[in-house]
């Protein structure tokens, strides 16, 4: 399976699909340091090997999976994280209020604004209340380019995340994203989501009051 590639100044960034839901899984290593930082263990522990596999051209050195990340709590976006978390050894994060539903211990519970650094990886969380109570974009900001944010299930080409036709938890996921995603960062900013393409915040701003006029 071959993983689709951002070469950064600092930073590669790889991602694959899997599982029939089209989930991302997206890895970041150092290019100086080997290490590493992988988003969503979705699926399929041999195709995530695989990645890790793969990374090792991305860095001068040994690459190291240091932490393992998770969007959100939802089943599609964990089944491979006990296995990883147990043939890696690496540590987990989550979201504060996600992280009791995960299948493993979470060894460092996120809230909106925290950083995160691994050498000269520097990942800010960003909590968007709504598809889950704990869902957390994370935002990789490269240093000679546009931020990259791993939005999960919370912003999509097209809309935000599903909130179950709850008015409540869609008013309060779209202000999230608007406040926290839309009026923090500029048009260029790419968004990769927890399932299918890629976005910007630029093709998808006009279409903001548009999603709240619609209600999902």
């Amino acid at each position: 399976m071959d993983s689709l590639i951002h070469s950064l100044r600092d930073v590669t960034i790889r991602s694959i699909s899997v599982s029939e839901m089209n989930n991302n899984v997206y890895l970041l290593t150092s290019k100086s340091t080997g290490a590493q930082l992988l988003i969503d263990a979705a699926d399929d522990l041999p195709a995530i090997q695989q990645l890790l596999e793969d990374s090792a051209a991305d860095t001068a050195t040994k690459p190291k999976l240091l932490r393992i990340s998770t969007t959100h709590q939802h089943w599609d976006h964990v089944r491979a994280l006990p296995e990883l978390v147990a043939v890696t050894g690496a540590s987990t994060s989550a979201g504060a209020d996600d992280a009791d539903a995960l299948p493993v211990p979470v060894d460092v519970r996120l809230g909106h604004g925290d950083v995160e650094r691994f050498d000269d990886i520097e990942i800010a969380a960003i909590h968007l209340r709504g598809h889950t109570p704990g869902s957390i974009a994370f935002v990789y900001q490269d240093p000679d380019g546009p931020a990259h944010i791993f939005s999960g299930d919370s912003l999509f080409p097209g809309g935000v995340g599903n909130t179950q036709k709850d008015p409540a938890r869609f008013t309060s996921l779209l202000n999230d994203v608007s406040e926290r995603l839309f009026d923090a960062y500029p048009d260029d900013t790419l968004v990769h989501p927890g399932h299918g393409l890629p976005t910007t915040l630029g093709a998808e701003r006009p279409h903001l009051a548009e999603w709240r006029a619609r209600g999902w």
